[in-house]
């Protein structure tokens, strides 16, 4: 039997997917959610992951860039969509020093099985209470918004999306990526 909560979280990741196609999502920050400052420390933050580790922080990640992306729900076409199309583009993130996280409010356990049926081989980290997707400036309530940051090796906010179309989103990010990463070697030599 599937809980009230499960159903009307489905319901409403169903109704931002229809929006989002017709790029209507309201922004988080039109709900009440801040958005954190670019080129300011990114939110510290630890979340429990599906990749066996217990859980992850960002500060584990010193040194590399990353992408964290928030978005509504497991297994919903939207977000299916998005997912599938940063494993595409996995390989060319590796090359690029950059590593991928999601971040949304499903458990564990519904993030292991959304990455064995989609083979996904970058985290997802459970967001339950939503307290990151706040400090991100991207909680709806009782579910993450459809949000993206860049952060750079030493833990600072370079970029974030809001808006974002699953369809073409891992390619914006990683030619945003191209640029941030080219202006931080040019501006070192």
């Amino acid at each position: 039997m599937i809980s009230r909560r499960t159903l009307l979280g489905a319901l409403f990741a169903y109704v931002l997917a229809i929006l989002a196609v017709f790029n209507l999502v309201p922004a988080a920050h039109a709900l009440g959610g801040k958005l954190p400052e670019l080129n300011r420390p990114a939110p510290e933050f630890t979340l429990p992951t599906n990749t066996g580790d217990g859980a992850i922080s960002l500060v584990d990640y010193r040194g590399k860039w990353v992408v964290v992306y928030f978005y509504p729900k497991d297994f919903t076409s939207g977000c299916t969509l998005e997912a599938r199309r940063f494993q595409q583009d996995l390989p060319k993130y590796s090359a690029k020093n950059t590593e991928i996280l999601g971040v949304s409010a499903d458990s564990v356990d519904s993030h292991a099985e959304f990455c064995d049926s989609e083979g996904l081989k970058f985290p997802l980290l459970a967001d339950a209470d939503g307290s990151v997707s706040k400090a991100y400036g991207s909680w709806l309530g009782f579910l993450s918004a459809r949000h993206t940051f860049i952060i750079d090796p030493e833990g600072v906010l370079r970029e974030r999306f809001t808006g974002v179309n699953p369809v073409v989103h891992s390619s914006e990010v990683l030619a945003r990526l191209n640029e941030l990463q080219a202006t931080t070697v040019s501006s070192v030599t």
